[in-house]
C-alpha cells in the first residue's frame, strides 16, 4: 500500500504531473488550430510529404505510436497508471515542442502543415486517454 496525501492547492496547479496541466495542454493545441483556421491556414487530415524531421518532432510521432499499446498493456495488467502516466509524458513531450518550433510562423508550408498535423493529433490523444478516466478536456481554458 502507498500512503498518500491530497493537497487542493497542488491538485490545481498547471505546472508537473497534474490533470490540469495535461488538460492546460489540450486547451494549447486547440487554440493554435484555432488560430491557424482564423488565419486561413489548413491542417491536413492526414498528408505524405518529402520533410526532414528533428528528433524531437520523431520522438512525438512515436510516443503517438505507443498510444494503443500502453491501453492495452493497462488493460493486461489491470494498471490504468501506465495511461495516466503516458498522457502526462505526452503533454510534457508536445508542451517542449511547442517551446522550440514555429508553428504558424513557419515558412515551410510542408512543414507547417505537419506540426499543425502532429498537433491535432497529440489533442486527439490526450482526449481519449483522459476520456479512459472520465475526465474532460476542455477546448479553451
Amino acid at each position: 500500500k502507498k500512503n498518500m496525501t491530497f493537497n487542493p492547492k497542488e491538485s490545481i496547479d498547471f505546472n508537473g504531473n497534474t490533470g490540469p496541466f495535461i488538460q492546460y495542454t489540450h486547451a494549447r493545441i486547440k487554440s493554435v488550430l484555432r488560430k491557424a483556421e482564423e488565419q486561413g491556414i489548413p491542417v491536413p487530415e492526414s498528408m505524405q510529404a518529402d520533410i526532414v524531421l528533428s528528433e524531437k518532432e520523431e520522438g512525438l510521432v512515436q510516443l503517438l505510436a505507443e498510444f494503443p499499446d500502453i491501453v492495452k498493456q493497462a488493460g493486461d495488467e489491470y494498471n490504468v497508471s501506465l495511461i495516466g502516466n503516458y498522457v502526462y509524458d505526452l503533454a510534457k513531450e508536445f508542451n517542449q515542442f511547442y517551446h522550440d518550433f514555429p508553428m504558424l510562423r513557419e515558412k515551410d508550408e510542408a512543414l507547417r502543415a505537419f506540426r499543425l498535423l502532429l498537433s491535432k493529433n497529440v489533442a486527439i490523444t490526450i482526449k481519449k486517454g483522459m476520456v479512459l478516466f472520465g475526465i474532460e478536456v476542455p477546448e479553451r481554458m
